[in-house]
């Protein structure tokens, strides 16, 4: 009796515990067009200011009135040195920006050196190779602009790389990257190529190097920079001094094997590499909370299309109405990705934190546009805070550097 009695109590206990959260509200919020419409696409299509009202977006959202959100830059912890911020333009390629930003704080943390470098360049040659897979594979891989972290990496090994103000790939005059014509043609004519059952790769290559060349134009083969001439290679080793194998990605999904390496199932892993350390969701937040207090930032990805991801207070929360915070676990995780509710649909750069109340949020630079709709002076601009939770449920994956991590790394060598 004595025992049941306990028993009872502690259920009562943990059941106060557990739904002491207090219930977080909706509304559905009217967005004026914003950063991408005003700024970018007038940049990119070169259109003129229109006098006719503006469309309206209606969106369902978290309620964030009455919270005390941190979102000033001047609470954060910046654990290294990041260039600012800039902005992807309105090309997919937040791969790419968002883990060239990870490397360049990495040349920093290692060498002292302040660079920046060439997203495009990457982007160009991730084409050249998604292309050849495509031929390859005779049309049954994927062609599109997105992509993954440690594709960066691979291509980098590869290609090399160069620095920014020798290949931005921007056409004269304009500011923003816009590949969508360019996608559209490089993929009409890979379609020709099925329908033709005309598989020479040699030719297929140099025509998708054609497109992108009228479009960005040609990457360099040799270069000069800072006296010296460089090929893309040489950059990477005599300059930048990556050591490439020393960068890790990790991922926490319960479809595949715990404590294994295991392949990230997205469609923008369209190589299918099998790098991924996956690891149960506990250990994946302890190696982000650990890193990040031992002086490492991380390139993350994962699903930023939710309710409690606004673009107003430039905030991302987990909302009651979504799922109460201790129920946040790997079931949780696991049932949004499988039911494509959580998907991969950004990359961003992790680069400081604050704890507060008990939980971390996080500072999280930005490439994309959703970040800019406030003050472009204020140095929050470009930026998103993501508070630990929505960490823990929507951050898919990372790239870190394995010392950052080498504990939970001991752990697959067992």
């Amino acid at each position: 009796m004595k025992r049941t009695i306990v028993l009872v109590l502690a259920l009562i206990f943990s059941g106060i515990t557990l739904f002491a959260q207090k219930k977080d509200k909706s509304l559905f919020k009217e967005y004026a067009p914003g950063y991408y419409q005003n700024v970018i696409l007038k940049d990119v299509r070169d259109v003129k200011e229109k006098k006719e009202p503006a469309e309206v977006d209606k969106r369902f959202q978290m309620d964030m009135s009455g919270i005390d959100i941190p979102n000033k830059m001047s609470l954060y912890k910046n654990v290294q040195w990041y260039n600012p911020t800039i902005s992807q333009g309105n090309a997919g390629t937040c791969w790419a920006f968002s883990t060239t930003s990870y490397y360049e704080t990495e040349v920093y943390r290692l060498t002292g050196q302040k660079i920046k470098i060439s997203e495009i360049f990457t982007v160009y040659w991730e084409y050249v190779e998604k292309a050849k897979r495509y031929i390859q594979e005779r049309g049954n891989s994927n062609f599109s602009e997105g992509s993954e972290a440690n594709a960066v990496t691979r291509i980098y090994r590869d290609y090399g790389t160069v620095p920014e103000d020798v290949y931005t790939g921007l056409p004269k005059g304009q500011k923003f990257h816009s590949h969508d014509q360019m996608v559209k043609e490089m993929t009409s004519y890979l379609e020709s190529v099925k329908a033709r059952n005309a598989w020479n790769e040699t030719e297929a290559i140099a025509t998708i190097k054609e497109i992108m060349n009228h479009y960005i134009g040609q990457p360099p083969a040799n270069f000069t920079y800072n006296g010296k001439n460089y090929t893309p290679k040489t950059f990477m080793s005599d300059v930048l001094k990556l050591k490439l194998d020393d960068y890790v990605e990790i991922m926490s999904l319960e479809q595949e094997p715990f404590w294994q390496q295991a392949e990230y199932k997205v469609p923008d892993n369209w190589w299918h590499s099998k790098e991924y350390y996956n690891v149960p969701l506990d250990e994946f937040m302890k190696a982000v909370k650990g890193a990040i207090r031992n002086g490492y930032t991380m390139a993350i990805g994962g699903d930023v299309s939710e309710p409690g991801m606004d673009r107003a207070t430039q905030a991302a929360m987990i909302p009651t109405f979504d799922i109460p915070s201790d129920y946040i676990d790997d079931d949780a995780r696991q049932f949004r990705f499988s039911n494509q509710t959580t998907g991969d649909d950004h990359g961003m750069h992790l680069v400081g934190y604050l704890e507060k109340n008990g939980k971390d949020w996080y500072l999280i630079k930005d490439s994309s546009s959703g970040s800019r709709n406030n003050d472009e002076k204020a140095p929050e601009f470009g930026f998103y805070f993501f508070h630990e939770d929505y960490f823990k449920l929507k951050m898919l994956g990372i790239t870190v550097h394995k010392d950052a991590v080498k504990d939970l790394l001991k752990k697959f060598n067992k």
